[in-house]
């Protein structure tokens, strides 16, 4: 009868105990989103007297705490204001998980879940870690261009980082002596006016493209001066990386040329009818008509060309 008893009685106290469970492994999350780590027992707990607290494992900041049946955000970390949230409809059937939003790089971690009753304590350890790292590409190879013409120049955000979690995208040219600010996006917002004056209402970003995570920039009316090195800074999350693009060639169009070509035969015509007509002055071999004729055409054709040479001119401020 004793012996029963005594048994019975042991099985009580083993049974007032309970286990805090947490997930097999570490948490994949990416930068920017929302992860949920979980915590629950493996029976229903009083909530008179039930704490339950969330703490970095490595420095014991306080993450959350749930504390005289209710959610205590005064007692979180700064960093953690509005960000970690009980579910606390779900805390009364045991469930005591964590939602932590918007992450940041240095949420990477281990967190500690410690549930005290009036009955027994436990706890429970969660890992962060991100499956990816931040990582821009531009493009693989340099790029050609026609004076006068619009260009891209390439650059893509390849991670799961949302554009309202980028912190800052900044396009640079990359002189020998410093930097040359292109165009900044800050704050989910493309700031035009921060551009260097030579780029001034020449650059812009494919806005519609942007929550994909394309930072490509248009640089308008290509000038000879743009030739150069480009680079594509990108912060998120406390990390950043950058891709650079080469504008290695800056070629004339062919209304350029056209303008190229006929500036030279005003001047290459000019000057050979010009020895032409001194020529034939001083010989005294050929008519007065053939020395107006000359005189004509030195008066005439020079000028007929150069009259094309602005019409191909007009042209490639119209059209390019």
């Amino acid at each position: 009868m004793a012996t029963g008893y005594i048994f019975i009685s042991v099985f009580l106290l083993l049974a007032d105990g309970f286990i805090v469970r947490g997930p097999a492994g570490p948490l994949d999350a990416p930068l920017g989103s929302s992860v949920v780590l979980p915590c629950y027992v493996n029976e229903l707990l009083l909530m008179e007297g039930l704490e339950v607290e969330w703490r970095r494992t490595d420095s014991g900041i306080m993450v959350h705490l749930f504390l005289d049946g209710e959610s205590r955000p005064e007692a979180q970390q700064q960093d953690y204001h509005d960000r970690a949230h009980f579910f606390t409809d779900q805390i009364q059937h045991g469930n005591f998980s964590l939602r932590l939003d918007n992450l940041r790089a240095e949420d990477e971690g281990q967190y500690t879940c410690r549930v005290y009753s009036q009955q027994d304590s436990g706890e429970t350890v969660v890992q962060i870690k991100y499956p990816v790292r931040l990582v821009v590409s531009g493009s693989d190879e340099s790029i050609s261009a026609y004076v006068g013409e619009d260009i891209t120049l390439n650059s893509f955000v390849d991670s799961h980082i949302t554009p309202e979690h980028i912190e800052e995208v900044s396009w640079r040219k990359t002189d020998e002596h410093k930097d040359v600010l292109v165009l900044l996006y800050q704050n989910n917002e493309t700031l035009s006016d921060s551009s260097d004056e030579r780029y001034k209402d020449r650059v812009e970003f494919f806005t519609a493209e942007i929550f994909k995570g394309n930072f490509s920039l248009r640089l308008k009316s290509v000038r000879t001066e743009d030739k150069g090195v480009y680079m594509c800074q990108v912060f998120a999350g406390g990390l950043s990386a950058n891709a650079t693009v080469l504008l290695e060639r800056l070629v004339f169009s062919s209304l350029h040329v056209m303008v190229l070509v006929f500036c030279i035969a005003a001047a290459f015509g000019a000057v050979l009818l010009l020895c032409c007509l001194t020529y034939c002055r001083k010989k005294h071999t050929v008519t007065s008509g053939t020395i107006r004729n000359l005189e004509l055409s030195l008066v005439f054709c020079p000028n007929i060309c150069m009259f094309f040479a602005f019409i191909f001119w007009g042209l490639t401020e119209v059209l390019l």
